[in-house]
């Protein structure tokens, strides 16, 4: 298990010791207490920092002032630890908050100490030619695609990568991530006007466990966001989204890939439509702010610090007016791949697969593929192929063997009759 100071990231926070300087209002953290204590029952103070990750002499603090209101009771003590639970009146009023917000988790961040986090975490790439070649080494790319890939990653910026169907824009988009080795730190929580917006999701963060603790544990170390979203993409999930039955707000998924990559995958064929989605982000991607609005109309700005990468097999042209393409500067063509690359996509695929090839096995499948009017060779082509040999042995339960008629049998499979 690494330690904070082999990974540490740009921003490194120490844990706040005073309650002023946790940046949100004592009203907010005091109802966080109390919502923690209805659910435990009973806790002691020690339990109370863990739960709501902060500095023990901010939880005394927050003790001390709700057992002058009479909110908490003191049940015991061990060692110099109070154990504690809600008082009648305390009771009420948790169930009072309750009802407004169940959120009972970390103590959330404030919206500018959030701002300054992200900017200062912003990404910066170093790589050239042979880096890029090594993160993507388990693919064929060729030294034209590395040549417009670099700069476009080291820009930051947003990324449009187009051309026919199967020829790796979706795996190129995904590896992406590969050229960053730092980590960052991400929050639970933001606060914004007294509401709670939820940005720490375990499900797409991928956390960094550390030994050492030395930094405000409201925070996450985490690797590099990359979202990931094809046609499941709707308007909601660009915009705050309000829990009505918990009172907590979700972050967009442009808040979540913060300081990472969001990739939107087929795009032009999401339900929310192309010049919807371009309009919502013109200003954005141009000047590197979004503009989000809570339930009730407060409308405030986050750090858009996130390389947006489009990969479509559709014609830009179509999708986008030339306004918005001016504002993606790097838009990149994956072309059909060559009959050289087909063959080494091949013998890669086959050697992974431990399927043996025979000497003519490459030019054979590539002239298949020709066939019927085809006049394009895909990336895609030898991966699906070589998955179809191996359906096509099991179901005869016999080693799979790349021979003409299996071959045939495959092709024939796999593409429709014109």
């Amino acid at each position: 298990m690494p330690t904070i100071g082999e990974v540490r990231p740009a921003f490194c926070p120490a844990p706040p010791q005073k309650l002023e300087d946790l940046g949100v209002s004592q009203t907010l953290l005091t109802d966080l207490m109390l919502r923690r204590l209805s659910i435990e029952g009973t806790s002691n103070l020690s339990g109370l920092s863990g739960a709501l990750k902060i500095s023990l002499p901010v939880v005394d603090t927050l003790f001390r002032a709700t057992r002058n209101q009479q909110l908490v009771e003191v049940k015991g003590m061990l060692g110099n630890d109070y154990w504690i639970t809600l008082s009648g009146a305390g009771r009420q009023l948790a169930t009072e908050r309750f009802h407004l917000c169940h959120y009972a988790g970390a103590a959330p961040v404030s919206l500018k100490e959030y701002h300054a986090a992200t900017k200062a975490q912003a990404a910066e790439v170093d790589i050239n030619r042979r880096v890029l070649r090594n993160a993507l080494s388990d693919l064929v790319v060729t030294d034209d695609i590395l040549d417009k890939l670099g700069p476009a990653i080291i820009s930051q910026t947003s990324v449009f990568l187009y051309g026919p169907t199967g020829n790796g824009k979706t795996s190129l988009a995904e590896r992406l991530l590969r050229v960053y080795h730092d980590a960052i730190l991400m929050p639970y929580a933001v606060e914004v006007d007294g509401q709670i917006i939820a940005l720490y999701d375990p499900v797409v963060h991928h956390r960094i466990e550390v030994e050492d603790q030395e930094i405000d544990p409201r925070w996450v170390l985490c690797r590099r966001p990359c979202i990931l979203v094809g046609g499941e993409l709707v308007p909601g999930m660009v915009e705050l989204r309000l829990d009505e039955a918990s009172g907590i707000y979700s972050a967009p998924l442009q808040m979540k890939a913060n300081n990472g990559i969001f990739i939107i995958d087929d795009f032009g064929r999401q339900l929310i439509s192309p010049r919807d989605l371009l309009n919502r982000w013109i200003v954005p991607l141009d000047r590197r702010v979004d503009y989000l609005s809570l339930r009730y109309g407060v409308k405030f700005q986050i750090p858009f610090e996130v390389m947006v990468v489009f990969a479509t097999n559709l014609d830009p042209n179509d999708l986008a007016d030339e306004a918005f393409l001016r504002r993606i500067h790097n838009k990149i063509y994956i072309e059909p791949v060559t009959a050289q690359t087909f063959d080494e996509i091949f013998k890669r695929v086959a050697t992974a697969r431990n399927i043996p090839l025979e000497p003519d096995s490459c030019d054979i499948l590539r002239k298949l593929c020709l066939t019927d009017g085809r006049t394009e060779l895909r990336a895609c082509y030898p991966m699906d192929m070589c998955n179809i040999l191996s359906s096509i042995g099991r179901y005869e339960k016999r080693p799979v063997t790349v021979t003409r008629k299996d071959m045939e049998r495959a092709v024939a499979l796999y593409f429709t009759k014109a």
